[in-house]
């Protein structure tokens, strides 16, 4: 690539940022205007039993997925309210793109937690973006851990790291996290894992997909960056010397990473299931679902004599949070989803 080239990349990139720093105004704009109505609709929502279970239930795929039956039958119980706010909106050193996922749940077999939340933050580094969350500490009941104890073990890491207070832009600082008894536990438990450990709530213990960033290095690679750009739009010269002696990291993070694409699941639920949360317990109800395929209920009454299947059954949370109510006003079956 020559310097004409080189130097057209650049601007692209510069542009590339301004339309960045657009998006995060346009996310400023949006809360100012929804906030009222997102309140209007949590004062509304208290009145309708199991609104966010039923809305839990139509989830999409990318998240359905991630839904063991153990999980669908917490959430049809206990999963009370749901909320997502922008934690950094109006943070000069943060990003309106950092936002926190609050579940409310009443008494339950499973943990003590009224509340569970859990914040994701945006980050950079030199040549990372993405969000990054702390894990967050799950206190399970005896013997109900749904996550086979991965969320202790991620939690404990954790707070050893808080201890530490690891450089995190030291790639010799962090190797020697990697040595410590916490991280090699994690490693441990991950390695052997099974499927069935993989619940929904495993996605409180997500750090990065890329690996854990602070925000003292977020904030110095910001600031590096916006310098960069400043010189690029006045048609300096911008040196690369810096960038081309950077070694890349062989260590893999993603090993200790007990949600890999959390970042994922949290932005969807973030993004598509909180602000369209009506849209998805209308489709609960959609009649044109009702007789097309037998429901979930069905299909697990109709294999309850079959010895061979040792597969766990899915659940269908309308059926469950259909107990108490009158017959006229139960929600019709779910329509059994296709693999």
């Amino acid at each position: 690539m020559n310097e004409v080239d080189v130097a057209r990349f650049e601007e692209l990139a510069a542009l590339e940022h301004e339309f960045e720093d657009v998006e995060e105004e346009i996310i400023r704009q949006a809360e100012a205007l929804q906030g009222p109505l997102y309140k209007k609709r949590a004062d509304f929502v208290t009145k309708i039993p199991h609104f966010w279970s039923l809305v839990f239930e139509q989830a999409p795929p990318e998240i359905d997925n991630f839904i063991q039956p153990t999980d669908s039958k917490v959430f049809a119980e206990c999963l009370d309210t749901f909320e997502v706010s922008r934690i950094e909106l109006n943070d000069p050193n943060g990003s309106p793109r950092s936002f926190s996922l609050k579940f409310g749940f009443t008494d339950n077999e499973y943990f003590e937690d009224k509340v569970l939340e859990k914040n994701f933050w945006f980050r950079k580094t030199k040549d990372w973006q993405g969000l990054v969350s702390e894990p967050v500490k799950i206190n399970w009941k005896k013997d109900k851990d749904l996550t086979g104890g991965l969320t202790d073990a991620a939690y404990k890491l954790g707070e050893m790291r808080k201890k530490l207070a690891t450089d995190t832009a030291n790639g010799v600082a962090r190797k020697e996290e990697a040595k410590t008894k916490e991280y090699k536990n994690l490693a441990k438990k991950i390695e052997t894992a099974t499927d069935a450990s993989v619940s929904f709530f495993g996605l409180f213990s997500f750090v990065s997909g890329y690996r854990w960033v602070s925000a003292q290095e977020s904030a110095q690679a910001a600031k590096e960056e916006k310098e960069r750009f400043e010189k690029i739009r006045r048609g300096e010269k911008v040196d690369d010397e810096d960038e081309a002696e950077d070694e890349e990291d062989p260590q893999d993070y993603q090993e200790i990473e007990v949600f890999p694409g959390g970042d994922e699941v949290a932005t969807i639920l973030a993004e598509d299931m909180w602000p369209n949360a009506i849209k998805y317990y209308k489709s609960t109800f959609d009649e044109d679902e009702d007789d097309e395929e037998l429901s979930d209920l069905d299909v697990m009454d109709a294999s309850d004599d079959d010895d061979d299947d040792d597969e766990q059954e899915p659940v269908d949370i309308r059926a469950l949070v259909g107990k108490g109510r009158k017959s006229e006003q139960e929600p019709p079956s779910k329509k059994q989803r296709k693999a």
